[in-house]
């Protein structure tokens, strides 16, 4: 049977989903990482089916969301909220094996939108995510950032101020891993894309799909593109399933 658990590492709100007989014990872990305004229990349906092939599943809330909410515009922090997250997937990591809950390599990570914003850079920071899972995600940040500045400007969106983008894209670049991609260590890697996206265009992660293979080939490690022509800014039944396989296949 699988258990739904409400629980805290530190101040992170989550939902912890394994198998009542697995509780205890060392095995696969995978953390799942929502979107931008989303919640933890929006992504039930890959977790539940990742516990029930042995997987233990942890969703968090990100920063100003879920049961971290406050009354604001999230968008203006939305990079906060990335680089936030980037290291609170270590501070879970870090509980779950001091209580010797997780099998030795074989951690991964996988994430939505915002949530695949953060898996890609957590994955160049830390070389302990053996698998990795992006559905509409972007790795080349400063690009992104520079984006969307321009996106809430046209539409008169509240947003940060000059000065403000300009430290927002300085702390950028050391997460960005297009800027550094002698950094990226090899792993399983599964992307996947809408290319009606017009939330998270899908340019930016095919290139960096590109820039990765030719090592990706040469060492044999698997990595995968799958684009979707006629889907947008949402991820299908039939992604959820291919995601499942991915780990199933390579955790």
């Amino acid at each position: 049977m699988v258990i739904i658990n409400k629980e805290h590492i530190h101040t992170i709100p989550l939902l912890h989903v394994v198998k009542q007989d697995l509780i205890d014990q060392r095995i696969p872990l995978v953390i799942f990482l929502h979107g931008v305004t989303s919640i933890k229990e929006r992504n039930m349906q890959m977790a539940y089916m990742l516990a029930e092939r042995g997987y233990r599943v942890i969703l968090p809330d990100a920063l100003y969301h879920g049961e971290r909410s406050r009354k604001m515009n999230i968008y203006p922090y939305f990079w906060e909220v990335v680089l936030n997250s980037i290291e609170e997937v270590k501070i879970i990591k870090e509980e779950l094996e001091i209580r010797s809950l997780i099998q030795e390599g074989r951690i991964g990570l996988a994430g939505t939108s915002m949530g695949a914003i953060t898996t890609l850079g957590a994955m160049g920071r830390y070389d302990w995510i053996t698998v990795g899972v992006s559905l509409m995600g972007n790795p080349a940040y400063m690009q992104f950032a520079e984006q969307q500045v321009q996106a809430m400007k046209q539409m008169n969106v509240e947003w940060l101020n000059d000065e403000q983008v300009a430290k927002q894209l300085d702390m950028l670049k050391k997460y960005d891993i297009t800027q550094n991609l002698g950094q990226w260590k090899e792993r399983p890697l599964m992307f996947w894309h809408g290319g009606r996206d017009q939330v998270v265009p899908y340019e930016a992660e095919y290139a960096f799909y590109e820039q990765l293979k030719p090592a990706y080939e040469e060492k044999g490690v698997p990595i995968s593109y799958i684009f979707d022509e006629k889907a947008g800014h949402a991820v299908p039944n039939s992604g959820v399933v291919t995601a499942v396989k991915w780990f199933a296949d390579h955790l």
